[in-house]
């Protein structure tokens, strides 16, 4: 397995070629339309947080309820409509008795994870100094 390598260029942290996604270009523009489809689908209130239950594994709806505080069972519905459209989440009926429907990451959602471990790695560093700021 490659070692990962970061190169730091014009404050934007890269990764060599030989570790770097096929797809990923080895130079990022200022703006790119697919980025921006794909931050905006991911970071729409409460997607990453359902996104990230779902990485764990496949859930029911009220498993995820449970497990996203002050998510409201409405906006779940909702959002899980989108990322079925988005091709991010697939729904699993079992005819039962009784029925019984899940959430499950498709493969193209299972690509998520190693941005949102990033991305969390990076919440982590930050969660001192927004506590901080609470307390002032």
């Amino acid at each position: 397995m490659p070692s990962r390598s970061p190169i730091k260029h014009n404050a934007v942290l890269l990764y060599s070629k030989a570790t770097m996604d096929e797809r990923m270009p080895a130079k990022l523009t200022e703006f790119c339309p697919r980025f921006h489809q794909a931050i905006e689908l991911i970071g729409k209130r409460w997607t990453g947080a359902i996104v990230r239950v779902l990485i764990c594994g496949p859930r029911r709806f009220n498993e995820l309820l449970a497990a996203i505080p002050d998510l409201s069972d409405r906006l779940l519905a909702e959002r899980l409509r989108e990322l079925e459209t988005e091709d991010v989440v697939e729904r699993h009926v079992d005819p039962g008795p009784p029925v019984r429907v899940s959430y499950e990451l498709t493969a193209s959602g299972k690509e998520l994870e190693t941005a949102l471990r990033a991305l969390s790695a990076w919440a982590e560093t930050r969660t001192p100094r927004a506590k901080r700021r609470r307390s002032a």
